[in-house]
């Protein structure tokens, strides 16, 4: 009888669902010491969780064997993108989900520009569509002559802080800071918006310096004010142009008037569409405009004290 020789393993017979937790088993055995004897194989295969890839690529490379991974280890990638291609019954008919249509690349334009004050005339870039809705031109130089009167100043707006809710390609901030603002905080939650359209507006008009940005939803900076904004008190001004169809504006505006940000001398912006109804009072401020530029409508509240300059 043929004694056998210590058993040999090799890395290209493991199988992938070999235990080897438990002991070794041999995979293949080669032949005896006796030259007559013919060669006996044995494999093993044993049930069990398996080895991940990147141990079964260290086992290999470990017995000097030079492999690509990517395609050594392509089997299992392929099989789930298999089964992510099937399609979907419904009523027993298969449904194939129809292929996304590539998102076309965002651009801008310069349709926009200062008003008034230093950088008066400076274009302005704003994106192509309707992703982002700038103020109106009319409705942005109603609103800051109206602010200008009722600080008592029509030439130039009375200094200040001003906080732009909803701030998109900054035009309202950068007016703001145009006509005499010492700083502007810009809250807009669109991070391609901020990066290539609204930092590159305040680096042509020069006022980077004085602006804050925040890229976050208007929700979360108001749960957050203290953290965003310290404790520097109230803001002068706060502009508010929101998205029509994206907010209601009798939670927005109750978030506002009880905010800490909004104070006794506070001047609050607010432009909002048709068929929405418009509290009299914002807290403590009044109602000193309300006005319609076709679908738009613009109103302004303010400290009591402005009724009285207005007029």
């Amino acid at each position: 009888m043929a004694v056998l020789s210590p058993p040999t393993f090799s890395p290209l017979l493991l199988n992938t669902k070999t235990d080897f937790g438990s002991p070794p088993f041999p995979l293949l055995t080669l032949s005896s010491s006796s030259p007559t004897s013919s060669p006996l194989f044995v494999s093993y295969a044993k049930s069990g969780n398996g080895l991940a890839s990147e141990d079964k690529k260290i086992l290999l490379e470990k017995y000097g064997y030079d492999i690509d991974a990517d395609e050594y280890f392509s089997q299992s990638s392929s099989k789930s993108k298999r089964r992510k291609e099937q399609p979907r019954r419904r009523g027993g008919k298969q449904v194939q989900d129809p292929p996304e249509d590539p998102k076309p690349p965002r651009v801008t334009h310069k349709l926009l520009q200062v008003l008034g004050g230093t950088a008066r005339r400076v274009k302005l870039l704003s994106p192509k569509g309707m992703d982002v809705r700038p103020m109106m031109e009319v409705v942005k130089g109603a609103a800051f002559d109206i602010l200008q009167a009722a600080g008592g100043c029509p030439a130039a707006l009375r200094p200040g802080r001003w906080l732009d809710l909803y701030s998109g390609t900054g035009s309202v901030g950068i007016e703001a800071l145009s006509r005499g603002c010492s700083q502007v905080h810009f809250v807009e939650m669109d991070p391609w918006v901020v990066s290539d359209v609204l930092r590159p507006n305040l680096e042509e008009t020069g006022f980077l310096d004085a602006s804050v940005i925040h890229t976050v939803r208007v929700e979360k900076f108001f749960e957050r004010a203290e953290q965003f904004v310290g404790n520097s008190g109230p803001f002068d001004y706060i502009s508010v142009t929101p998205p029509y169809t994206q907010v209601d504006y009798g939670v927005l505006m109750r978030q506002i008037s009880e905010s800490s940000l909004i104070g006794e001398n506070t001047f609050i912006v607010v432009e909002y569409p048709l068929k929405t109804d418009m509290l009299d009072s914002c807290g403590s401020l009044v109602k000193i405009t309300d006005r319609r530029f076709g679908r738009t409508l613009l109103a302004i509240y303010g400290p009591t004290w402005s009724q009285k300059k207005r007029r």
